[in-house]
């Protein structure tokens, strides 16, 4: 979830997704309690999707509590909703969202010899564009991030057990800074990591290191 604040008012995105081929992507509004330090959100509706033929997207309405420990920022609370275009209800839930730090260096340990990324716009789709490197190599230049993903393959040498992927921001957007979300499958595991750069800090730098199964 990627939300502003303006006053008492709330606008953002959200994104529901079960993996990198099935995905929501859903605008939504809603008010700032700042006595009570809780959010009503309504989603309007989805700007884009990619689901089975079987599934319905559900627009959800959230009642989220923000609370702090230490360093941890979180949303917690309820929501609901209904099935898109119909007056249908989606089974209600409990959610739990923590707010994830991005970072100019990531390291992540993998156990398998191939890597699919995906980068998609974290945030409004404002024109950002990315160039990305594997190793030196450039794999990707002057692409324009989107709901649907830029997607590279990596394969792992396992005689050599690092491999070093960078984002380099191209430009801005219409919204500063530059946002990605990136979606790292590796085998059975998926990471999700948020990326951020601009003009003064351009790169952003993942790697990968090569451990044998246990």
């Amino acid at each position: 979830m990627q939300l502003r604040i303006e006053g008492l008012k709330v606008y953002g995105s959200s994104y529901h997704f079960s993996d990198v081929t099935n995905f929501v992507k859903e605008n939504f509004e809603g008010v700032y309690d700042t006595k009570n330090k809780s959010l009503a959100i309504q989603e309007t509706g989805p700007t884009t999707f990619h689901v089975p033929p079987d599934c319905i997207p559900c627009i959800k309405h959230y009642l989220l509590a923000f609370s702090q420990v230490k360093d941890s920022q979180n949303l917690s609370g309820d929501w609901g909703g209904r099935m898109m275009n119909s007056q249908v209800t989606c089974p209600p839930g409990k959610i739990v969202l923590t707010k994830e730090a991005s970072s100019i260096f990531n390291e992540i340990k993998v156990d398998t010899g191939n890597l699919r990324l995906d980068f998609y716009d974290n945030a409004e789709i404002d024109g950002d564009t990315i160039s990305v490197s594997v190793d030196n190599q450039t794999v990707v230049t002057h692409q324009r991030l989107a709901a649907k993903p830029i997607t590279v393959f990596i394969r792992i040498d396992f005689v050599k057990t690092e491999h070093e992927v960078i984002m380099i921001a191209e430009n801005e957007g219409t919204i500063p800074p530059n946002t990605a979300l990136l979606i790292v499958t590796a085998g059975e595991k998926r990471y999700r990591l948020f990326l951020s750069s601009d003009v003064d800090q351009k790169k952003v730098l993942v790697r990968f290191i090569y451990e044998k199964p246990k």
